[in-house]
C-alpha cells in the first residue's frame, strides 16, 4: 500500500507528498529539499532559507518519511505539523528526472 506525508505550505493548506518508493532525499540548496523517486520523478520542496550546510528540514523530512512507513495500512497518510518543520514550506513542484540514452 502506498503511504504519504501530508506537509503544510504556506497559503496552500496541506499538500500530499508520497512516502513510496523513494530512492533518495537530499538538501539540494539553502531553500530547497529533493525526493528522488526511483521512476525518475522528482518532488522538489522550497522553504523559506536555511544556512549553509543546515539540513534540518532534510532531517524532518526523512523522519516523517520514516514514521509514515511504520504507520498500519489502514492509515496511509502522515501529517507532518509545521512546528515539527524548522523552516516554512512555501511549494512543492514536480518534475520527471530524463537522462540520456547511452
Amino acid at each position: 500500500m502506498d503511504k504519504f506525508i501530508s506537509i503544510p505550505a504556506t497559503g496552500l493548506g496541506s499538500l500530499l507528498v508520497s512516502a513510496s518508493g523513494i530512492a533518495g532525499v537530499a538538501q539540494a540548496s539553502t531553500t530547497t529539499v529533493v525526493i528522488t523517486y526511483k521512476t525518475g520523478l522528482i518532488a522538489t520542496i522550497t522553504h523559506a532559507t536555511a544556512g549553509a550546510s543546515v539540513e534540518t528540514e532534510r532531517d524532518a523530512i526523512v523522519a516523517a518519511i520514516e514514521s509514515a512507513l511504520q504507520t498500519p495500512w489502514t492509515s496511509p497518510t502522515k501529517a507532518i505539523a509545521a512546528a515539527d518543520l524548522p523552516f516554512a514550506v512555501s511549494a512543492i513542484a514536480y518534475s520527471l528526472l530524463i537522462q540520456a540514452a547511452s
